[in-house]
């Protein structure tokens, strides 16, 4: 019996979390087992835009609207590895803009990466990472 409490007590928070992380508008945990999910999941959620960097101090939006590091914050962020090969790992960015815009980025680790892309990130301020991913 005392078995039983405890997995609907586990339940119960696990459901808390991943309703909070709903409520901010990120993916939670079981949304988040492929970068394609992820990706589908944060545009239901707002994030519509794909933005690419064109220097290291700035990106651009869908409609080549520039953004500086200190226009945008990450709101959050999630890696992904490669089930083959660790060389395909990635991490994908949540932006949001300080005109409300919301999109993602998309970046590779290692020798492949982007480097305006990693320079730009260096550079933005604010970067937060949800508890709940």
């Amino acid at each position: 019996m005392r078995f039983g409490i405890k997995i609907d007590c586990f339940f119960t928070l696990f459901n808390s979390k991943n309703e909070e992380a709903m409520e901010n508008n990120l993916p939670h945990k079981e949304e988040m087992d492929t970068l394609t999910e992820c990706m589908d999941v944060l545009r239901e959620r707002g994030y519509k835009h794909n933005f690419t960097a064109t220097k290291e101090d700035t990106i651009l939006d869908d409609e080549k609207k520039e953004y500086r590091p200190e226009e945008v914050k990450i709101s959050s962020f999630y890696r992904f590895e490669g089930e083959s090969d660790p060389a395909d790992s990635s991490i994908l960015y949540a932006i949001e803009t300080n005109t409300g815009e919301k999109g993602v980025i998309v970046n590779s680790y290692g020798p492949t990466s982007d480097t305006k892309i990693t320079h730009f990130i260096e550079k933005v301020e604010d970067i937060q990472k949800s508890e709940h991913n």
